[in-house]
């Protein structure tokens, strides 16, 4: 199969209308750039975004030769109801707005001449969602080429038979019969077999190196598959003479990343990969990726798993529908588990227009593509067939839960499966007051249209019982969840899959381990604060495989759930139209982890020095927006200049017995710790150095750790992720006001304003909830002194540079900083450092690399070492020849043994 980047080159506008066509190129998300109104019918579940159908086009050729092939694209995520036209013929329509598809384009292609592809996205029929679902194709589509004999789509799929001795089944699926070559990359491992169709073959290993969180290993398998071409009369007579020449044969060849690891589960060790339990210390996040909208940016979602596991999370739930596959691969690479989820609804309408409409005819299809885009990816533990879905009270869906279980166990033998089950709002269905119902959807429309316009509407389904949580605190659902009829409501779904899914029920752990002996539970949806909880009863009961912290990452719409906001950042605690996140992350919008994450990696044992965090100073004993979601809004900062005197709440989070606090070297309190490892302390701001310092019983220091407050002087830094980008690749930069040496400071803010060369600025803002300009402008509000914004590079800053030209430059650079550090005894020492950029109109290139050898100069040129002077030293040379071809200057020079090359060429001229 050939596969080919069908990204670019399309144009798009709102469907029915008469606007001008906008260029584009996939992942887009429509719904971003649209407007927040009050009159928006997705109101409060949807950041206040207006919903329109888009539509998507396309011009594309196809060569003549392809009428040999078989053609077909997909696309990876459509939101949602997706209809697809090729040449004015409808050709595919999918609805689930989650889920990848395919649609077979031959018999609507023209071979040898123009073709377009035209795709209509529906999002005006709302409210269709919970959350901000987004608009449009946020995914990435490809065109797939494929020989008339190949191996079949998804048709490579790869077990892993033992760990020790390392024994992988491989399967394969071809569309006739052949040859297959299989080869285990780097390793020497290979197969050859002969297949009708289907082949099945075990392959060996030696000294394999196992996949898990902590080495997540990976290898490459390429699959060869030779196979003849369908023969005319003409050819009968070569075939009976058992001669196949070259042009009756059809190669084609995939290669498919996979790990070695097994995956078991059961009541005596719990859940276990190559037979070592693993605790799931996961995070919740929706699909979105916060200033970018829902678009589906590979290095964003790396992004997101980057920092979830460098704040103690090894799994992740891809709430409430299947997760990306830039997401998955991210996830193989880095080694984070995950639990991907279908569905948020099943048969009972949340929403009016939800997918409840269309779930009958097409969860068989849903969930046969989420196993075939999971299957070979070793991070996927888990399948969730459903989120909070009450119908697992009633008959009707208790055996719809057995058959969706076993569906998937055919589909796929080797992953348990659950449900996310809210325990409580099961016996609130069961009694009639439920959560969600046809008959609260169908309201919830009718009284959006009512109250177009004014700003409040009345809060109903989860919404009402989100706020009512907020009011009442975390112990609200939790001590719900402990009803006698809430075990009624549930028992007889968790007996119909593998592991149960405890939303909110963590107050009902001990009591079913003992009721419910071979029970396994998985706390698919849990607070902040039950993570010290769970993590002891987890240690000592296997059964209790993880925990999924709502919210891993702050994510748009459900606004305000997981916000403590005041009223300078928020003008009201309404949740109107200027609200556009949630605020549920322990690691907020923009990527920045809070003291919320800090308490989590403590709780899980994860640190071995106290965590300080400070509530605002500036707004101690203040009303805040309430939730139960939200259990501290404490920052790690000792920078709350103008606040002298007065009240600060500090929040220590520490696994010790005891931790003392002291301020400026004076000791300002000591606190006991019991059954948590959290402790609060109210003092004095004063600015200086704030220590806590953690004891164990016998008061022996086990570890310490300070804030420091930030220096007068202040400083707008410009802070990427990223070292060096590629073209095409996104750089995340922070935004921040901070002293000279790069402390934080919270109270500084200000509305920044970007301007990007070399690049475009896709997302630009700030982690706060209320958000009134949004993500789609060229200017923000900081937030607690911090921006975000995600450039994606262009790759064109050298473009009037001839390609001769940039490879005898870089070529000769980078040659004279390698000759120079392969000199270095210490490979530590070996470093090179490369910078390109925009400098107002010139181009700025800059080389360093660490050097202890002495270098002689020459009207500010290094001179060679070698003695023959006539042959040596033509790269310098050739440097000098090349940048002067562009009008350009070179200077070196070095310090502190760091030698620097800086190369300036003016902007924009491409040499003669």
């Amino acid at each position: 199969m050939k596969r080919i980047d069908f990204n670019n080159g399309w144009k798009y506008r709102r469907a029915g209308g008469n606007e001008s066509w906008k260029e584009v190129t996939i992942p887009h998300d429509a719904m971003i750039s649209e407007r927040r109104t009050a009159d928006s019918a997705g109101g409060i579940n949807t950041g206040w975004f207006e919903g329109y159908d888009y539509v998507y086009e396309k011009t594309f050729e196809v060569p003549e030769e392809m009428k040999e092939n078989e053609v077909s694209f997909e696309f990876e995520g459509v939101y949602h109801n997706a209809e697809v036209y090729i040449n004015d013929r409808k050709a595919g329509f999918r609805p689930y707005g989650y889920t990848n598809f395919y649609v077979e384009a031959d018999p609507y292609l023209k071979y040898g001449e123009e073709n377009v592809i035209r795709v209509i996205a529906h999002n005006a029929d709302q409210p269709n969602s919970r959350w901000y679902s987004g608009a449009g194709i946020y995914r990435p589509v490809w065109m797939d080429v494929f020989s008339k004999q190949h191996i079949q789509r998804n048709g490579i799929r790869i077990r892993t038979v033992s760990a020790e001795p390392s024994v992988i089944e491989v399967e394969v699926q071809t569309t006739a019969a052949g040859e297959l070559e299989l080869e285990v990359l780097e390793t020497g491992v290979t197969a050859n077999v002969e297949t009708n169709g289907h082949a099945c073959v075990q392959m060996e290993i030696p000294g394999g190196k196992l996949w898990n969180v902590d080495t997540p290993n990976l290898y490459q398998l390429k699959v060869r598959y030779t196979g003849r071409k369908e023969s005319g009369a003409d050819d009968q007579a070569v075939i009976e003479k058992e001669t196949v020449t070259e042009k009756e044969t059809v190669t084609e060849e995939e290669t498919v990343t996979f790990g070695i690891r097994t995956l078991t589960w059961d009541v005596k060790k719990g859940l276990c990969i190559n037979g070592e339990r693993v605790i799931l210390r996961g995070a919740c996040i929706h699909h979105d990726n916060g200033v970018l909208g829902a678009c589906c940016y590979a290095d964003a979602e790396a992004r997101k798993v980057r920092i979830l596991k460098e704040n103690g999370y090894n799994a992740i739930r891809s709430a409430h529908n299947p997760c990306s596959k830039a997401l998955l691969e991210a996830c193989d690479r880095q080694g984070v588990l995950v639990m991907d989820e279908f569905v948020d609804v099943w048969y009972i309408h949340k929403t009016e227009y939800d997918y409840v409409d269309h779930f009958q005819k097409w969860w068989r299809q849903d969930l046969k593509d989420m196993v075939e885009k999971d299957f070979n990816h070793p991070s996927v533990i888990l399948y969730s067939t459903g989120n909070e879905v009450s119908e697992t009270a009633q008959p009707k869906g208790i055996e719809l839960t057995r058959k969706m279980t076993e569906y998937l166990h055919r589909l796929d033998d080797t992953r348990p499966v659950s449900c996310g089950i809210n325990i409580f709002f099961n016996f609130l269905s069961s009694v009639g007051f439920g959560v969600y119902s046809d008959k609260k959807a169908k309201k919830e429309v009718e009284k959006a249209e009512k109250t177009k316009g004014k700003q409040k509407k009345k809060a109903v389904g989860s919404q009402f019982f989100n706020d009512l949580a907020g009011m009442l605190g975390s112990g609200f659902m939790k001590w719900g969840a402990t009803f006698y009829g809430c075990d009624l409501k549930t028992r007889d779904a968790f007996v119909n899959m593998d592991i149960a899914g405890y939303n909110y029920g963590i107050n009902r752990y001990r009591h079913d381990l003992k009721k419910y002996k071979k029970r396994l539970i998985l706390g698919s949806e849990t607070f902040c604060d039950d993570a010290y909880t769970f993590w002891e009863l987890a240690k000592q009961n296997p059964r209790i495989i993880g925990d999924f912290v709502w919210a891993g990452m702050d994510y748009l719409g459900e606004v305000g759930v997981g916000s403590w906001e005041y009223k300078d950042y928020a003008p009201d605690f309404s949740h109107g139209p200027g609200w556009i996140t949630a605020g549920s992350g322990r690691i907020d919008l923009t990527g920045k982890p809070l003291a919320e994450a800090g308490y989590t990696k403590t709780a899980f044992e994860l640190t071995d020095r106290p965590v300080i965090a400070v509530r605002p100073v500036n707004h101690t004993g203040e009303r805040h927006s309430p939730s139960a979601w939200k259990m501290t809004n404490a920052l790690e900062s000792w920078s709350w200049n103008g606040c002298e005197g007065k009240k600060a709440v500090v929040e220590v989070y520490a696994r010790a017995a005891k931790v003392a606090l002291y301020l400026n070297g004076k000791k300002v309190g000591s606190n006991l710790l019991k059954d948590g490892c959290d402790t609060k302390f109210q003092i004095r701001y004063e600015p200086g150095v704030l220590k806590a310092v953690a004891y164990d019983a016998e008061e022996n220091v086990i570890s310490e750790h300070k804030l420091c407050t930030a220096g007068e002087e202040t400083m707008l830094r410009a802070v990427p992720e990223e070292k060096t980008v590629k073209a095409g690749k996104l750089s995340f930069i922070r935004l921040q006001y901070t002293d000279a040496n790069g402390t934080v400071k919270p109270l500084k803010r200000g509305i920044l304003q970007v301007r990007v060369k070399g690049g475009r600025l896709l997302g630009l803002g700030n982690g706060c909830p209320y958000n009134k300009i949004g993500y789609c402008k060229n200017h923000t509000d900081t937030y607690w002194g911090e921006a975000l914004a995600v450039v994606q590079a262009d790759g064109t800053l050298l473009n009037f540079i001839a390609e001769m030209d940039i490879s005898a430059l870089f070529g000769n650079i980078l040659d004279n900083a390698i000759e120079s550090v392969e000199k270095l005894e210490k490979p530590e020492k070996r470093l090179i450092h490369l910078y390109v950029a925009q400098q107002k109109n010139f181009l700025r290139i800059k080389v360093e690399n660490y050097c202890e050898e002495k270098i002689v100069f020459k009207n500010g040129i290094p001179q060679t070492t070698k003695k023959d002077k006539q042959f040596h030293g033509f790269g310098m040379k050739s440097i000098q020849t090349t940048v002067r071809k562009y009008n350009g200057s070179v200077t070196a020079g070095i310090h502190d043994n760091w030698f620097e090359l800086r190369i300036l060429i003016p902007l924009g001229k491409r040499a003669g």
